[in-house]
């Protein structure tokens, strides 16, 4: 882990499911937690920012691409707990379709590498727990 905050309460998240035909925009992990694997581009929702304001904000700083956000497709949370069972990390996160309007694919802010990828090859990748499923309920 990067830094153990043990919060107080959940922090809100919200992460996209861009698709390009049947391939989905992936980025693969620059921090933990889960470095190294792959993803959905996103991230937390900061103070006085909406979760559409939040989603084009993280898609374009890990992605630098512009999205138009579109339905809400699952949630899900991630809890990550310490040897001792307290928690260091709880995001509820929120899934949506969205769709690129602009910009140029390249891996930005915490993203080690941002990149198309096909239906087929989702699962030879080390997945996020629960993306899979998302990218599935998507209609991928």
């Amino acid at each position: 882990m990067r830094n153990k905050s043990y919060p107080a309460h959940p922090r809100p998240s919200c992460h996209a499911v861009i698709t390009d035909g049947a391939r989905v925009l992936m980025i693969e992990r620059g921090h933990e937690p889960y470095r190294g694997w792959w993803g959905l581009p996103g991230g937390a929702v900061e103070l006085g920012e909406t979760v559409e304001e939040a989603l084009k904000r993280e898609v374009r700083e890990e992605t630098g691409l512009e999205v138009a956000v579109g339905d809400l497709v699952a949630f899900k949370d991630a809890v990550g707990r310490d040897e001792d069972g307290r928690i260091v990390y709880h995001y509820v996160i929120l899934f949506f379709l969205a769709t690129h309007v602009g910009g140029s694919l390249r891996a930005g802010d915490d993203a080690a590498q941002a990149r198309w990828v096909a239906r087929e090859e989702i699962g030879a990748l080390p997945v996020v727990p629960g993306v899979a499923d998302v990218i599935r309920a998507a209609g991928l």
